[in-house]
């Protein structure tokens, strides 16, 4: 696996590859790779002749009081990982070479609406950041093919919009959430629970599996739904940030029966923010 460090030798490889006609497919990530990201890997290997991950913890996407500084790198364990399975190349830039003139002047990119609900309502500035690093990663590496995880469901959304916006010419492949033996989503952050914390965690896609099986009973009075489910996470020990039920399409809170929906769910386990969905 190649280790790229510089957009001067990111060019270079990705031209040798163009050159014999190969297929390119991109796999960004902050790094603390577990499974879930592996499998995006894996996913990618199935659309295409190489494979090249990114690893960058972006400053941009975290606010003041967020983990930027304890978001746990790994690096030497996330090119094992990658090795493992059979990735091509591993692009590890620094913040100063994405940023060289400081994020206060860095031009950005935003998904507007998508971007302001639900995460976006209560992490203000959190998908500019990730919009901007998404796309000037796309113009770096210039993929045929990206995957992300579906458990940021928000955030494929909001990916899959800004590539539909700017007419990007990349396909955007959604892999379905790893879980765990219990059912807890795979997240870097789950590191941060406490053994106790840890034992609750599964609580949250617990509940989700609840509304899920209440609405397809036909009970479509959503917003009681959701009322009733942050009750029971409070009484749980978490501290909800919401429960929406949401439409698919443009993860506005659902209203009708007929529509397509995600159950979308973020909530705090001590200083852990958890988040999962389900679709419906």
């Amino acid at each position: 696996m190649n280790i790229i460090t510089s957009v001067e030798a990111l060019r270079a490889q990705i031209a040798t590859w163009r050159n014999k006609g190969e297929k390119i497919a991109f796999v960004p990530t902050m790094g603390n790779l577990h499974q879930g990201h592996l499998k995006l890997v894996d996913v990618a290997k199935h659309h295409a002749d190489r494979v090249i991950a990114s690893i960058f913890v972006n400053p941009m996407q975290f606010g003041k009081n967020e983990d930027l500084d304890k978001y746990p790198r790994t690096l030497d364990a996330d090119c094992a990982g990658l090795r493992a399975h059979h990735a091509d190349a591993l692009f590890t830039p620094t913040p100063e070479l994405m940023y060289p003139r400081g994020l206060d002047v860095q031009t950005f990119v935003e998904v507007p609406l998508l971007g302001d609900l639900h995460c976006g309502a209560s992490r203000a500035g959190h998908f500019r950041g990730v919009s901007t690093i998404v796309c000037k990663l796309f113009n770096l590496v210039q993929p045929d093919v990206a995957c992300f995880g579906m458990k940021d469901y928000q955030q494929l959304a909001i990916i899959r919009q800004m590539v539909l916006d700017l007419s990007l010419p990349i396909e955007i492949i959604g892999v379905p959430t790893e879980r765990a033996a219990d059912g807890l989503a795979l997240s870097s952050r789950n590191g941060y629970l406490t053994a106790e914390q840890r034992t609750l965690a599964p609580k949250l896609y617990q509940l989700l599996q609840q509304l899920r099986h209440n609405i397809l009973s036909g009970n479509h009075d959503y917003r009681a739904l959701e009322q009733h489910a942050k009750a029971e996470l409070s009484a749980a020990g978490f501290t909800p940030d919401y429960i929406d039920i949401s439409a698919r399409n443009d993860l506005t809170l659902a209203t009708s029966a007929e529509q397509p929906k995600v159950i979308l769910a973020a909530a705090a386990l001590g200083t852990t923010r958890l988040i999962d969905n389900l679709e419906v």
